[in-house]
C-alpha cells in the first residue's frame, strides 16, 4: 500500500478531518505533506474544498498548517475540475496570483488532476491563462510541463507554442525584480527543458529560435534551462552547441 493509500484509509476512518491535517501536515517546516493533500483531494468534499480554498493569507499563512488546509481545497478542486466541474477554474485561477507559493504550488498541481482526465480540456484553458497575469502565466508553463502529461506528440506542439507566447511577451515586462516576474522566469527556467525532452524532433528547433535572443532575462531563462541533466541526457553535444552560442 502506497502512503496516499494509506491516508486515504486513515481520513475514511475519521469522522473530523481538520485536526489530524493539521497535525500531519508537515508545516511549518521545509516539506508539506504531498501524499496527504492527494489523499484529501481524492477522499474529500466539494464543500471542504471550497471552505478550505477560501482560506485567506491572514487566515492561513502559506507555512502554516492552516495554509496546508488551503492548498488541499485547491488539489481538491482540481480532482472536481477532473470530473468536470468546470466552475470551479475561475477559484483556481484567481488562487494562482495567491502571495503563498505553496498555495500556487498546489494549484498546479489541481491543473494537472485536470489534464490527466482531459488534457484537451487543460491545454485550451492554459491558453487563455498564458495571456494573463505574470503568475497566471507562470501556472500555465507549469501546470503543462509535466512528464506524464506530455504522452502525446500533438500535445506537447500545443504545449510549446504556450511557451514560446509566455516567452515572447518577456522583453515587454517592466518591473522585473517582482516576486511574480522572479516567479514566472523560475518556472520558464525548467519547463522548456520538460518539453523538449517530450518531444525532441520540434522541440530543439522550438528553444533554439530563443538563442539568438538579445533579452537577458530570455538569455538566463535558456540557459538555465540548458543546466537540466535531462537535456543532457537526451542530447549533450546539443546542449554545448546551445551553450556556446550563449555564451
Amino acid at each position: 500500500m502506497s502512503k496516499i493509500e494509506e491516508c486515504r484509509a486513515t481520513l475514511r476512518g475519521l469522522a473530523d478531518w481538520e485536526p489530524y491535517l493539521l497535525q500531519e501536515s508537515g508545516l511549518p517546516g521545509p516539506r508539506g505533506n504531498l501524499e496527504l493533500m492527494q489523499a484529501v483531494a481524492d477522499e474529500g468534499a466539494a464543500a471542504q474544498f471550497h471552505r478550505w480554498a477560501a482560506l485567506t493569507p491572514e487566515e492561513a499563512p502559506g507555512d502554516s498548517p492552516q495554509g496546508f488546509l488551503a492548498c488541499c481545497g485547491a488539489v481538491g478542486l482540481g480532482r472536481l475540475a477532473a470530473e468536470g466541474d468546470a466552475t470551479v477554474l475561475p477559484t483556481l485561477r484567481r488562487l494562482a496570483n495567491d502571495p503563498r507559493w505553496r498555495l500556487r504550488e498546489a494549484v498546479a498541481m489541481a491543473l494537472q488532476r485536470l489534464g490527466d482526465a482531459d488534457m484537451e480540456a487543460l491545454l485550451a484553458e492554459m491558453e487563455h491563462w498564458s495571456a494573463g497575469t505574470l503568475l497566471e502565466r507562470r501556472a500555465a508553463a507549469a501546470a503543462l510541463c509535466e512528464p506524464r502529461l506530455l504522452g502525446k506528440p500533438a500535445h506537447v506542439e500545443r504545449v510549446l507554442g504556450i511557451l514560446h507566447r509566455i516567452t515572447a511577451a518577456i522583453p515587454t515586462f517592466t518591473g522585473r525584480k517582482s516576486p511574480e516576474f522572479c516567479a514566472l522566469a523560475k518556472g520558464l527556467s525548467y519547463c522548456w527543458s520538460v518539453a523538449v525532452c517530450a518531444l525532441p524532433e520540434v522541440g530543439k528547433g522550438r528553444f533554439e529560435v530563443w538563442l539568438a535572443c538579445t533579452d537577458p532575462d530570455v538569455r538566463r531563462i535558456m540557459r538555465e534551462n540548458l543546466k537540466k541533466n535531462r537535456l543532457a541526457r537526451m542530447d549533450a553535444a546539443w546542449v554545448a552547441r546551445c551553450q556556446a552560442q550563449l555564451a
